[in-house]
């Protein structure tokens, strides 16, 4: 089993609409960065865990747990010209980009802030913490991950 991280915006889409879809379960799409993208279609398998992250946001932090429901297929969202994630070089026949699906795990009792993961000498490896990092997915360590919970 691995562990990531994901960054969503809460005004897009937040652990709450992630609770309320049905089986609270949903893919996740948009994603497009090749680094990124390639973490998601090479190495997210079913059953790994999530750290949800809130950003773009007034407190960005984790918010709950997810888990990987499905692993990696091709993001529909890239053929379809009128989505804004449109892609005109990924084809249905040879596609550029990936999602997975995501399932709520639970929320987090409180967000765990950015500020707080920065001032941690333990998560001194994490690629959140790390300046110029802008990935939406990255990994998380088995011991960064029990540490980040641990602050809850």
């Amino acid at each position: 089993m691995r562990y990531w991280l994901m960054k969503t915006e809460p005004g897009e889409f937040g652990i709450d609409d992630l609770a309320a879809r049905p089986g609270q379960t949903e893919h996740w799409d948009g994603v497009r960065n090749y680094q990124a993208r390639n973490m998601m279609r090479d190495e997210m398998k079913e059953g790994d865990g999530v750290l949800f992250y809130h950003s773009n946001c007034d407190v960005p932090g984790v918010v709950g747990i997810a888990e990987i429901a499905r692993e990696a297929y091709p993001d529909f969202t890239a053929f379809d010209p009128d989505d804004k994630h449109y892609d005109p070089a990924s084809k249905p026949e040879d596609p550029r980009w990936f999602m997975v699906d995501v399932r709520f795990v639970r929320k987090l009792r409180r967000t765990i802030a950015l500020s707080e993961l920065r001032d941690r000498p333990e998560l001194a490896g994490l690629a959140l913490v790390r300046k110029g990092n802008r990935l939406s997915v990255m990994p998380v360590s088995p011991d960064q991950w029990n540490f980040i919970l641990s602050l809850e």
